[in-house]
């Protein structure tokens, strides 16, 4: 499973509805709302590299009030949660 953390900037008017819109999105597990210098964080979680191709611009960026983002691929998961087994199908 690949991971990538995207941070956005939206329109401060439609925060919410931008965030329900991208949570709605096949690909990303959560979103969140956020302090500082970005709107909303969200994570993707994808099979195949290039699968964030068609998540990330291919539909978050598309979503009306993403303004910009910028994204952050995960090299390695330092959790105490096994996440590859919460988001397996058992195959």
């Amino acid at each position: 499973m690949i991971t990538a953390i995207v941070m956005i900037k939206a329109d401060v008017g439609r925060i919410p509805e931008v965030a329900e819109a991208i949570a709605a999105l096949e690909g990303v597990s959560e979103v969140y709302s956020v302090t500082g210098g970005i709107d909303l964080i969200a994570l993707v979680r994808v099979r195949e590299h290039q699968d964030l191709a068609e998540v990330i611009p291919g539909r978050v960026n598309k979503v009306p009030g993403v303004v910009s983002s910028d994204t952050h691929i995960a090299f390695h998961t330092y959790s105490q949660h096994d996440l590859e087994a919460a988001f397996s199908l058992g195959l």
